[in-house]
């Protein structure tokens, strides 16, 4: 899932650039550097939302609702985020593509939740009910609107 998401950022940001190379006004991209395939690093947070759209992924959440998703995470236990916030919260963004698309498959959800959580002390997952919880704090934090 998420190979298939980098895919599609970085294909929609390779679309974005040709989109606007063949526009015909040089006024707005004259001087501006383009995106190098390949290279995330100088991807716009413009870029990444509107690449995310379309794959059914909500936006990166503000600082306030990152910190809120964090400590809610780290409520449940501390071994779910393990100190890699940046992570985790990509695995909330990706685990909102799921809800996006099978919303009423809780199974499927609890699944995905359980595979996709997963740290050194639970390669396999946190279980049933702490995957319920954790797909609980991504629907109220990351993707309240799926």
């Amino acid at each position: 899932m998420r190979t298939r998401t980098t895919i599609a950022t970085l294909f929609a940001a390779g679309l974005l650039s040709t989109l606007t190379a063949c526009s015909g006004d040089t006024s707005s991209t004259e001087g501006a550097k383009p995106v190098q395939s390949g290279d995330a690093s100088e991807i716009t947070p413009e870029q990444q939302a509107a690449a995310r759209h379309p794959a059914g992924l909500p936006a990166e959440p503000n600082p306030a609702q990152r910190q809120v998703y964090l400590e809610s995470l780290n409520a449940i236990d501390t071994d779910i985020v393990h100190g890699k916030d940046d992570k985790a919260v990509s695995r909330g963004i990706n685990q909102c593509g799921t809800v996006k698309t099978s919303p009423d498959d809780h199974i499927k959800l609890i699944k995905t939740t359980n595979s996709r959580f997963t740290s050194p002390n639970h390669p396999d997952g946190h279980g049933t009910i702490t995957a319920e919880r954790i797909l609980q704090v991504v629907r109220e934090s990351i993707c309240p609107d799926f």
